[in-house]
């Protein structure tokens, strides 16, 4: 199965720059590089497919996301996304099809990938007992990272995500936003090329949520490192340099937020009128496209705030109230499934199991 849409990465919004790091704080692994000296995609998945029995949990999907690139996974709860985080991270063998992690094949290298990525569970996963230090030393361990560098890999991610003043604390003192930067510092401490985040704020207020994406985005602009989330929420996604939109197993679109946005269609402008049927007249007349609602006028305008002026003059009738909407991710979502995000949320969901992942 092929889904429909260009699977070719954009270039990054943040560019292909990146600031210099500390000698004694590695970028982790070299990029790959093919035969011909380009470097590969620090994702590259082909027609993968998950099936659990008669179920089909992922159906053939294809993507590559480049490096450096911030890449979200939208859809509801069911919609494949967890499973496909799961195989990405070598945590679950794909049914069919292949992916690789900076060159190296999930299926048939998983050790090299696994030293290649980060990943922050959707269920907490720290030891409530431990200090903050004490959680990324002990993740230290489990990656043998170098003794020499473990002090200042936790002193460099703990600034990284604003926690250096509180490494002696007991992580069962946290709140939830703090838990969860500290889950992206432990990701980042054995310096991965990729950091996966699967639902990375549920349960967060949206003030939690967007001080966490700012620690999210220093890492892709300080750190140069590859980011990859699955959300349904749709402020998460406009993070993102390019997002897939998942249902049901398939990719039913993938591209820049602007760019989806724009395959929906044109600003709307909604009019109350005096007289709905003489504006809509004059308006069609001028070459607007109208619409008639129960109780207003939707008339579809590029740069709809720019043409307000144009359209009530051109309506010619006394207006008693004007809004300009433009397409959000919500209508892209709406367009492409034919249903709000929400209205899956109760869809079955997969088995899954992340505890126990490690190096190995």
């Amino acid at each position: 199965m092929t889904d429909r849409y260009d699977a070719t990465p954009k270039k990054s919004r943040s560019g292909n720059s990146s600031n210099d790091l500390d000698s004694t704080f590695s970028k982790g692994a070299p990029t790959a590089r093919n035969l011909d000296g380009d470097a590969v995609p620090a994702i590259d998945v082909r027609s993968l497919e998950k099936r659990y029995g008669e179920i089909e949990a992922v159906k053939g999907i294809s993507f590559q996301v480049a490096t450096g690139e911030v890449f979200a996974f939208l859809g509801p709860n069911g919609a494949g996304k967890t499973t496909t985080i799961r195989m990405l991270c070598t945590l679950t063998k794909p049914t069919a099809g292949s992916a690789t992690i900076g060159g190296f094949d999930v299926v048939r290298q998983p050790t090299a990938v696994r030293r290649r990525i980060g990943l922050v569970f959707q269920e907490p996963t720290l030891d409530q007992q431990l200090t903050a230090e004490e959680n990324l030393r002990f993740h230290a361990v489990l990656y043998r990272v170098p003794h020499e560098e473990v002090e200042t890999r936790i002193e460099r991610v703990l600034k990284l995500v604003d926690l250096l003043d509180r490494r002696q604390d007991l992580v069962s003192t946290f709140s939830g936003g703090m838990a969860r930067r500290l889950e992206i510092a432990r990701g980042m401490l054995h310096t991965p090329t990729v950091l996966f985040l699967d639902e990375p704020t549920i349960g967060l207020d949206p003030q939690t949520r967007a001080l966490m994406w700012e620690d999210v985005l220093r890492l892709r602009n300080e750190e140069g490192v590859t980011v990859f989330l699955t959300t349904h929420y749709m402020d998460e996604a406009e993070y993102a340099d390019r997002i897939a939109i998942i249902d049901h197993g398939s990719i039913v679109a993938l591209d820049t937020p602007d760019e989806l946005k724009r395959k929906v269609g044109s600003d709307t402008v909604e009019l109350t009128t005096s007289d709905d049927g003489l504006a809509t007249s004059n308006l069609e007349a001028k070459g607007f496209k109208v619409k008639i609602g129960e109780e207003n006028i939707v008339v579809f305008a590029e740069n709809g705030e720019q043409q307000v002026t144009s359209i009530i003059e051109t309506a010619a009738v006394p207006i008693q109230n004007v809004r300009v909407h433009r397409p959000n991710l919500d209508d892209v979502f709406l367009h492409f499934t034919g249903r709000q995000i929400r209205e899956g949320h109760n869809e079955r969901a997969f088995p899954m199991q992340f505890r126990g992942f490690g190096r190995r």
